[in-house]
């Protein structure tokens, strides 16, 4: 089963080059003109064991929240693709992950009704040119697009940075929980339909 996806969106604020392996083993190639972004979303990778490649470039002097919003629309077509009708998938997954004084918890179900639910408080604040507050957007995206639900919570913390890798970690490891071929070729819900 294919489950590989390559995406191009180029806009007259963006232009991303994304590839994506659900089935991978953790390696990427990253070049975004935010570093930090670059770190956390190579700790998706490395901790869901997703193949990615990301190229991306946008009118960062503006912001960065074109960019990271629409490379949140990126990989959720990604995941989608890579997910087709969802045969075999176990669907549901959580986690708890601490990293130093921050906790955060992470439930999803990849049920065909994007969601998301984003209970983290966060003070603005840039970590290496990425606003605090745009990691909502690139999830919102990223569900949009992916029709995922997921929830997202911070039980504790204090540090953006723990926060945010937490939650990039998190979400790697709960995403490929959920997308694990289960041993069976029927598709998890009851109207036999995702």
């Amino acid at each position: 089963m294919k489950r590989k996806e390559k995406i191009i969106r180029k806009t007259k604020e963006t232009n991303i080059e994304l590839e994506f392996n659900l089935d991978g083993n953790g390696s990427t190639e990253i070049k975004t003109p935010v570093p930090f972004f670059n770190h956390v979303i190579g700790s998706f990778a490395k901790h869901g064991s997703f193949d990615l490649k990301l190229i991306a470039d946008g009118d960062i002097e503006v912001g960065c929240h074109h960019l990271i919003e629409d490379i949140g629309i990126c990989l959720g077509k990604a995941i989608a693709g890579c997910l087709e009708d969802k045969k075999g998938i176990r669907r549901f997954a959580h986690i708890i992950l601490p990293m130093d004084e921050a906790e955060i918890t992470i439930s999803m179900d990849i049920g065909g009704r994007a969601y998301l639910r984003y209970n983290v408080d966060l003070e603005y604040e840039k970590l290496e040119n990425l606003e605090t507050t745009i990691i909502e957007d690139f999830f919102r995206s990223l569900v949009s697009n992916s029709f995922i639900n997921l929830h997202i919570n911070k039980n504790v913390g204090l540090d953006s940075h723990h926060i945010i890798e937490a939650i990039f970690k998190a979400f790697g490891i709960v995403l490929k929980s959920a997308t694990r071929i289960a041993g069976t070729d029927s598709i998890p819900s009851t109207k036999g339909v995702i």
